[in-house]
């Protein structure tokens, strides 16, 4: 036995030593009668070792007294219960009923819980508060932090602050728009207001947290209105989507960021059966150093698939990947490979050895005035890389195959978005040819992915401007990148045949507004500080885009956030879309940029690039497409 345990013994004996004298005392009014002293006397030393052996068939011994907490009081009553009851059961064993006033025994089991509970807190106290060690003695400069919510979240903050960060922060309070709360006290701190009494709040603070996740973009916007004010530091935690899987703590506070003024809401999915479709399975991602592609790798393995293959083209991406999941220990092997959808000969390579069994195909060209001027590279990766990527899975028996879409596939004005809308038809057009379950996920832009408009406008804004605008009345669909690879693996286990699902992305944004948001939350002042120019349309630039086609009909499923289109015109008939496929490969490789456009308007009606017919009539230019029916 340890001298520490010996030690704690004897505190416990001479607890139930004081508890028994402490029952006899108040029972007889403080003056116990000779007689009755004589049972005390005779009740301590088998009182004190039936509390020393239950103690240590329990284990308290091997708790740790300074951390003593709600979760060990279970089992600290249990042995206290424990040990009353054996004594109980001693006095009637050698004493019987009578002899002795009963009501100490009661007594004693209450006496004795309140010294062996006090005894460990006054430990604990000792330890948190006096002790050299104790954060309360090594105390160094703190920031004084007041949170915005008083919720469960805000409390989770405060009593983490109250305990293991005493000696980075304190806290001054709280401030909540629930006037109920008002004047309550937290984790022993204030509830002062609501936040737009917050100006008026006379209490020193350094800085504001923002404890709201589940708050709405409108309320966020208030919030960070409100804070701005202050002329303090504020931030906050990650929104909800963010925090799946992910304890909340102070580990975690970042800077407000665009994605919060969005203020989606958090995507609540069929674990269930996700965790039947991905767990113990071989999953392909292609394109997996993007923006989608990487956190559909994160996302899937929270599911326990047996293996997770990473395809990329981008040495530098793939190189990222290897060294994130390099350093933990994980239940799933995660396998990097170097290679390009349009060669088949290195895609066929990857199947052969692997077998995958869901295939994610994210991989695409999507930057739209830069496929406008290489056509030729937008059909061979967006259409002729999955038609590679299609053919194989099939051939290999893969169970399940996603093409990751965008909404720019919808009446498509740029050859980006209509590779991706022939994409579209060509996995639904083959779908009904194989056992493979074919499908396409349909959405918006995804916020703070690489090129896209925040971090061009952020890095505009380090700059000191000017932030750079095609048009004021610009609008545009935004998801974060969690949210939009959350619901992808949600279609993945609805997929049937050959649907396209349409990710539901709210109301549109106007990129103005966007713009103006992204500089207030850098602290200053649009076209004051940071001026805004408007550059005009790029090739192929659509001032809005649309989720459906006009022949498509949204169709509900069991996700609020999911629905599915439906198409009121057949599908193409497979070996006639592949002969179209052959002939804009043809004009690709010839780097053919007026065939490719014309080609892409045959599969495609509702093709309408810029200024494409007037070329074409001036050129006086026809392009016949010979098909054997």
């Amino acid at each position: 036995m340890r001298y520490r345990d010996f030690r704690f013994i004897l505190l416990d004996a001479l607890g139930a030593v004081l508890a028994l004298y402490a029952s006899f005392l108040l029972r007889f009014e403080f003056y116990i009668p000779l007689n009755f002293l004589l049972v005390l006397k005779g009740w301590i030393l088998a009182f004190s070792i039936i509390q020393m052996v239950t103690f240590m068939l329990s284990g308290l011994y091997s708790r740790m007294w300074r951390y003593t907490s709600l979760f060990d009081l279970y089992a600290i009553m249990s042995a206290v219960v424990t040990s009353s009851g054996l004594s109980f059961i001693y006095i009637l064993f050698t004493s019987g009923s009578s002899g002795y006033p009963r009501s100490t025994l009661l007594l004693y089991f209450i006496f004795n819980s309140i010294f062996v509970v006090g005894l460990r807190l006054c430990v604990r106290i000792y330890y948190s508060h006096y002790h050299q060690d104790s954060v309360l003695k090594n105390q160094t400069p703190k920031r004084t932090l007041l949170l915005i919510g008083a919720g469960k979240t805000g409390e989770k903050i405060a009593k983490e602050i109250r305990t293991t960060s005493r000696n980075e922060y304190t806290l001054a309070g709280f401030v909540d728009d629930n006037t109920e709360k008002h004047g309550a006290l937290l984790h022993g701190r204030k509830i002062f207001c609501s936040v737009q009494e917050l100006l008026s709040l006379k209490i020193h603070y350094d800085e504001i947290l923002i404890t709201t996740p589940s708050a709405t973009g409108d309320q966020m916007r208030k919030i960070v209105e409100v804070c701005k004010k202050t002329g303090k530091r504020y931030r906050t935690l990650p929104s909800l989507p963010e925090l799946i899987n992910n304890e909340v703590s102070l580990a975690r506070i970042r800077d407000v960021s665009y994605a919060d003024l969005l203020g989606r809401e958090e995507v609540v999915l069929d674990m269930n059966s996700i965790e039947n479709l991905l767990m113990g399975k071989r999953i392909l991602i292609t394109g997996a150093g993007g923006s989608i592609g990487s956190e559909l790798v994160k996302q899937c393995m929270s599911f326990n698939p047996s293996e997770i293959i990473c395809v990329d083209f981008n040495e530098e991406k793939i190189f990222q990947l290897e060294q994130l999941y390099s350093k933990g220990n994980l239940k799933t092997i995660l396998k990097t490979v170097l290679a390009s959808i349009n060669n088949k000969m290195e895609c066929e390579k990857i199947f052969m050895e692997n077998r995958p069994q869901i295939v994610f195909h994210a991989a695409a060209y999507k930057h739209v005035p830069i496929q406008e001027l290489h056509p030729w590279n937008a059909v061979n990766t967006n259409l002729v890389g999955t038609l590679n990527m299609t053919l194989l899975s099939d051939k290999y028996n893969t169970e399940k195959f996603v093409l990751v879409s965008t909404d720019k596939a919808v009446n498509p004005a740029n050859i980006m978005g209509a590779t991706k809308r022939a994409a579209e038809k060509l996995i639904q057009s083959f779908n009904s040819e194989s056992r493979t379950k074919f499908m396409a996920v349909r959405f918006g832009n995804v916020l703070g992915s690489s090129g896209s408009a925040i971090p061009t406008f952020q890095k505009q804004i380090n700059d000191g401007g000017p932030l750079t605008i095609t048009h004021p009345e610009m609008t545009r669909y935004f998801m974060s990148i969690q949210e939009a690879s959350q619901l992808i693996l949600q279609c993945c286990s609805f997929g049937r045949d050959g649907e396209i699902f349409l990710l539901e992305m709210g109301r549109p944004i106007k990129i103005l507004q966007m713009a103006k948001d992204l500089i207030r939350l850098s602290g200053l002042e649009p076209d004051v500080d940071i001026p805004i120019v408007f550059t005009g349309l790029r090739p192929g630039e659509k001032l809005y885009e649309e989720l459906q086609l006009h022949n498509e009909k949204k169709v509900k499923t069991n996700h609020k956030k999911i629905m599915i289109l439906k198409e009121s015109s057949t599908r193409e008939p497979w070996r006639l879309f592949l002969e179209q496929i052959s002939a804009l490969k043809s004009a690709a490789d010839k780097l053919d940029k007026e065939k490719i456009q014309y080609l892409l308007k045959q599969i495609l009606p509702t093709f309408s690039p810029i200024d494409f017919s007037s070329d074409i009539q001036k050129r006086k230019i026809s392009y016949p497409i010979k098909v054997e029916a």
